[in-house]
């Protein structure tokens, strides 16, 4: 192929980038990897769009390439996972144990990176971006867990799920029905939510950002279900209730008063670049990408992922904030 004609083929790739970045992260649990991931599809399915006939849409094309890609990074035997997937949740007076590596925890994804520009698609989306539902896929088996998002997600045929991932479409009716049992134990299906009115949200948010920056945690605790887990990757720790997260805030995480908080999004879910006061008079450092996770009008989640030095940049956030 000239130049001209491996341009306009790279071209023709990038409208599918982010749908198949999120469906790369929903394998995965990762955003640095699923972005690794589309890129090596790219790449393959570049040097072999000679012999790509048109049997099938180029979108469905990419989606076999995506999915081989993530099926080889899958080979090792670690799942991510977040921390209430592995123990049960601490006492808030804990001392933090130490920090486990990153590759053991989902990571939070940009919007940027998942949604592409119709907002009927990102709706309908974000359900299946929300981190338990990502965290509850690994449970799952490599294929299985693409046999999952590619029939309840991506809502593609068992036909030609069977055809990307070389297996007859009974093995798919197979590996579905497993994989949703699955699915039924830890509590997690791919199944819209309890919508919540976008003013609520907004209210919601906005009280969760006041308390904070107050450093007020009766106010903070208030918006809170009375299950709410607070975790922090990589620590492996987490506390769970109103009273163990205002008493985790109050003694491990008082470093966080006085902090600022710049919203971003992340999962479809509110988020924020949080960071905490530094020793510098007017200068705050990064702390965590924050991911608030909402049910009936409350937090359910409060998750701080502490991996800054990749995360903000990942985020298109500065290394600092000055008023």
């Amino acid at each position: 192929m000239n130049i001209a004609v491996n341009d306009d083929v790279l071209a023709s790739f990038e409208p599918h980038r982010r749908e198949l970045c999120a469906y790369a992260y929903r394998m995965l649990g990762s955003s640095f990897e699923a972005e690794d991931a589309v890129q090596d599809a790219f790449t393959r399915a570049w040097k072999s769009y000679a012999s790509f006939e048109g049997r099938s849409s180029l979108r469905s094309w990419l989606y076999k390439i995506t999915t081989n890609v993530c099926l080889d990074m899958l080979k090792g035997p670690q799942r991510r996972a977040r921390p209430m997937d592995l123990a049960p949740a601490s006492d808030a007076g804990t001392p933090l144990p130490a920090p486990e590596p990153d590759y053991l925890w989902v990571e939070p994804i940009p919007d940027s990176l998942a949604f592409g520009a119709d907002p009927a698609a990102a709706a309908e989306a974000k359900d299946t971006l929300r981190l338990a539902f990502v965290a509850a896929v690994q449970h799952l088996p490599a294929k299985q867990r693409a046999v999952m998002l590619m029939r309840e997600v991506l809502r593609f045929s068992a036909a030609e799920t069977a055809e990307a991932l070389h297996i007859s479409p009974a093995s798919v009716n197979s590996a579905l029905q497993r994989a949703k049992a699955t699915m039924e134990k830890v509590h997690a299906t791919p199944t819209p939510t309890v919508a919540i009115d976008d003013a609520e949200v907004r209210k919601l948010v906005d009280g969760y950002v006041s308390a904070f920056e107050a450093y007020d945690m009766d106010a903070l605790t208030a918006l809170c279900t009375q299950d709410v887990a607070l975790s922090m990757p990589p620590f492996p720790l987490w506390v769970q209730g109103p009273a163990g997260v205002a008493e985790f805030m109050l003694g491990t995480g008082s470093a966080c008063r006085n902090s600022r908080l710049v919203p971003v999004g992340a999962n479809g879910l509110p988020a924020f670049g949080h960071y905490k006061p530094s020793d510098e008079p007017g200068l705050w450092t990064p702390w965590s990408i924050t991911v608030l996770e909402l049910t009936d009008n409350k937090i359910a989640g409060l998750n701080y992922f502490l991996d800054t030095v990749r995360l903000f940049p990942l985020f298109g956030l500065p290394t600092e904030y000055r008023e």
